[in-house]
């Protein structure tokens, strides 16, 4: 699995490099970074946001699809080969359905504030935001918990850790037989 594991990180990164020169070489939006406020000297008032969603904003969000796929795909290259079970396997799968479901609550209610200018608020924030907010660290939860509880049985084993006891006093006894 590993190898295939390593193969499909790299297909992904070059997924990620394409989208980034995408976006590099769209065409700049007419007024983008905004235009002078009429009344404050010194203030921007933004442009089209629309005009500028439509342009890279599916590039975008394609990206951060990508991103958030990479990180539960390093996560799992972090595992030893002979712990990747079919349960951690579909936990992970769990966890990237988990957080591509917040990326994409972000994405369309951005979206929708940009069509029609009306949002609706949670816990003091407008709903993107708020999915930014309380979506982001909520998609990471699956894997803090998978390193927090599932340590001894996925990351660092009790086999593990005999093993490499073993290895520290066999490299100290081939040190204490060099020094002699």
């Amino acid at each position: 699995m590993r190898s295939k594991l390593i193969y499909i990180i790299f297909v992904v990164s070059l997924f990620m490099v394409g989208i980034l020169v995408a976006i590099s070489l769209a065409e700049p939006v007419t007024n983008a970074s905004g235009v002078p406020h009429p009344e404050f000297s010194g203030m921007q008032v933004g442009g089209d946001g629309l005009a500028r969603f439509e342009q890279i904003g599916n590039l975008g969000f394609a990206f951060q699809c990508l991103l958030l796929i990479q990180i539960v795909l390093l996560s799992l290259l972090g595992i030893s080969e002979r712990y990747r079970s079919r349960e951690i396997l579909i936990y992970m799968g769990g966890t990237v359905v988990l957080t591509l479901f917040i990326a994409w609550q972000m994405y369309s209610s951005h979206l929708q504030y940009l069509e029609t200018g009306n949002t609706d608020y949670f816990l003091g924030f407008p709903i993107a935001t708020a999915w930014a907010v309380y979506g982001t660290w909520l998609g990471a939860i699956p894997l803090v918990v998978l390193y927090s509880v599932g340590f001894h049985k996925y990351i660092y084993t009790p086999e593990d850790e005999q093993q490499f006891k073993k290895l520290l006093i066999a490299k100290a006894d081939k040190t204490e037989l060099a020094n002699h």
